[in-house]
């Protein structure tokens, strides 16, 4: 298939959902398009080089936050349309996300060639990273893995020379093919940094339409693309910790939808306008997000330059409600004790993933953290914060989740 290859039919279309519903909740206009489009060609996901890595991965990654053991169908409909990433960690789902992927490769030997496979690790001690390296491999009856990450970086010097040491003799052993590490926190200081170093391979962060127009993240991602490093965009729906439906962002779903795509559809289209994000990588639990997202990434109608200001309207209107990431700014009041960020980040989870078992996904650090912080005068705080949120408010009800 050739890179950035939208050629498909409303017939292939169908054929290929099967039963997941697509016409359900497809927008129509991506179908009527797909009527006048040619055939002859691999009707699968688009490819974008993966940084100068020489790989190309699908521009469509599939998240594995869930328990994919028990939902192969998921896997078997997104490796059908040409989703071959696939995005893990060693806790996701207590083993059983990578433990899903094994599941699968067991029965398609074949497809390991086919696949790139990302995992992650939370530790930074190379004796455990090995331990679970291994752990990962016969979970997911893999020989190697095609991307490993250091999971959760908020701070470049996590990259240490020991670790350096030890990606260096991974692969060499060809127990991993490239390495790099996932963002959530003061992103950009991170990303610039890497772009000095010559061993990251690849970066996931959080990139979406608010982000996409901010200055340091717009420089970071560019110094990233120009040292040749693959990047991949999470978090790319914009969802906050605070729960906003305004009017505008009824008049802007409705005016996507006359389009004939949906709101999220747009939002993923937005960071697929930027060429330099090789991947979007999307948790699709169901059949629904799953079919949606896949036509939104087969659908070559482009949004429009009054499309995306107008996203970019609706950013700056319901700021307020989105946590950037910039940690450094806020936890600069209390000397970096308060992991606001981090609390904040699991609110999102809570309320845009629907994850009610909010103090379930915390390690006793953090809800400590959040015991302790429901003590703390944050006004010090919101008013350094770019975005204005309402951190007091915010902690106070991280503290109340946990209760």
């Amino acid at each position: 298939m050739t890179s950035e290859n939208y050629t498909y039919t409303r017939r292939d279309f169908f054929k290929k959902a099967g039963t997941a519903g697509a016409s359900a909740i497809i927008a129509p206009g991506i179908l009527n398009a797909a009527d006048k489009t040619g055939s002859g060609q691999e009707n699968t996901i688009p490819l974008r080089p993966f940084g100068k890595t020489g790989v190309t991965i699908p521009i469509l990654s599939l998240g594995g936050g869930f328990d994919i053991s028990t939902n192969q169908i998921i896997v078997n409909v997104a490796t059908k349309w040409g989703i071959t990433y696939f995005d893990t960690a060693h806790e996701y789902g207590g083993g059983l996300s990578e433990i899903g992927i094994g599941k699968y490769i067991k029965a398609h030997p074949d497809n390991r060639k086919n696949l790139f496979i990302v995992t992650k690790s939370k530790t930074r001690e190379t004796e455990r990273l090995s331990t679970e390296l291994g752990m990962s491999l016969q979970r997911m009856n893999t020989d190697y893995i095609d991307l490993y990450f250091l999971h959760d970086v908020g701070n470049i010097n996590e990259l240490s020379g020991d670790i350096r040491k030890w990606v260096d003799a991974q692969k060499q052993k060809g127990a991993i093919r490239l390495f790099g590490f996932s963002t959530h926190n003061n992103m950009e200081r991170c990303m610039m940094d890497a772009s000095k170093l010559d061993w990251v391979d690849g970066i996931m962060m959080s990139y979406n339409f608010r982000l996409m127009h901010h200055p340091e993240m717009n420089d970071a991602v560019q110094a990233c693309f120009e040292k040749g490093i693959g990047l991949t965009a999470m978090k790319t729906q914009g969802g906050g910790s605070v729960k906003m439906e305004t009017d505008s962002e009824h008049e802007l779903a409705a005016g996507f939808i006359k389009q004939g795509f949906t709101l999220e559809q747009a939002k993923l289209k937005a960071v697929w306008e930027d060429k330099r994000i090789s991947s979007i990588c999307s948790l699709m639990t169901n059949s629904t997000i799953l079919m949606a997202n896949i036509a939104a990434a087969m659908d070559r109608k482009r949004l429009t330059a009054t499309d995306m200001k107008r996203l970019r309207r609706y950013a700056c209107d319901t700021s307020s409600s989105y946590c950037a990431g910039c940690g450094y700014i806020c936890e600069s009041v209390f000397n970096g004790s308060a992991p606001i960020s981090t609390v904040m980040r699991n609110l999102m989870y809570h309320r845009s993933y629907g994850d009610k078992g909010f103090s379930g996904v915390l390690d006793k650090k953090l809800a400590a953290d959040i015991k302790r912080m429901s003590s703390l005068d944050f006004s010090s705080a919101e008013k350094k914060c770019p975005q204005n949120m309402p951190i007091g408010q915010l902690m106070k009800e991280a503290t109340l989740l946990l209760a």
